[in-house]
């Protein structure tokens, strides 16, 4: 692969990784944590708000401090950015990966490749980096978006709250996160009893731009999918991502078709 092919991939894992950021992010909404709790006993009317969504941002805070803990297996369509080409569509790839020494570091070692096992591969180390800034990306994301009670919905048998989120008039955001985010606007599925996040959906209501604008553009209307489950008797985690979208390569003023997924799974406390 030359040198422009390596800055490409290298700008896709960038644009990648900001997207799971964002919708991690918006997973620790709202309102800094109380210790109020609705009784175990739900009126037909909607939860209170306020505590409602203090308990969910706690029980999220303590998935993020334990989620260093496990190691897991992640599927995923590679990504590309091949102008002339699909962006999005590549090899499905299996990793196992642990833990490192201290948060923000990880090991994954490749299993398979197209569904082909792959014998004595070596195990890669990725570090998170964190930027500086004034405002933190959760606090910038939370900053430029409403979030709002908006119904009940039964959800695989199970009572679930649904959440609007959409971007906060005259709001400035600081982050790439939070510019990011006040491109979307969605709904975030929570688990009543267990006020845990079951589900996100979002939809970009402008164009998204990629590579600072000059490599390639996203049209609104894409969209991003975040599952989470319960992995154990303590936490949940994320269990998928998926992310489409048509836009525009500018430079060779080709259609691109983003269709990307992660699969997260196996987790085991270590």
């Amino acid at each position: 692969m030359g040198e422009g092919g390596r800055r490409k991939e290298e700008g896709g894992r960038s644009l990648l990784l900001s997207f799971f950021l964002l919708f991690f992010l918006l997973l620790s909404f709202l309102l800094p944590p109380t210790s109020s709790f609705l009784s175990a006993a739900q009126p037909p009317k909607l939860p209170e708000e306020e505590s409602f969504f203090a308990a969910v941002r706690e029980n999220m805070a303590r998935a993020n401090r334990e989620q260093n803990r496990y190691a897991y297996k992640e599927r995923r369509t590679e990504l590309h950015t091949n102008p002339f080409g699909r962006l999005g569509t590549g090899d499905v790839v299996v990793y196992d990966v642990t833990p490192g020494p201290e948060p923000g570091i990880t090991f994954r070692r490749l299993l398979e490749k197209n569904g082909k096992p792959v014998l004595n591969s070596k195990p890669e180390r990725r570090e998170q980096r964190v930027r500086a800034a004034r405002r933190s990306t959760v606090d910038d994301t939370v900053n430029v978006l409403d979030f709002a009670i908006d119904r009940r919905e039964t959800v695989n048998g199970r009572s679930a709250i649904v959440v609007r989120f959409e971007p906060k008039r005259g709001a400035e955001a600081e982050t790439r996160e939070g510019r990011m985010a006040k491109a979307f606007h969605g709904s975030i599925w929570v688990d009543e009893a267990a006020r845990e996040v079951m589900r996100v959906e979002a939809t970009a209501i402008d164009d998204l731009s990629y590579g600072l604008g000059l490599i390639a553009r996203m049209r609104k209307g894409s969209a991003v999918t975040l599952i989470r489950e319960r992995t154990d008797d303590r936490i949940w985690l994320p269990t998928s991502i998926k992310f489409k979208g048509d836009g525009r390569a500018l430079f060779a003023l080709r259609k691109l078709t983003i269709d990307f997924s992660v699969e997260w799974f196996d987790y085991r406390r270590m």
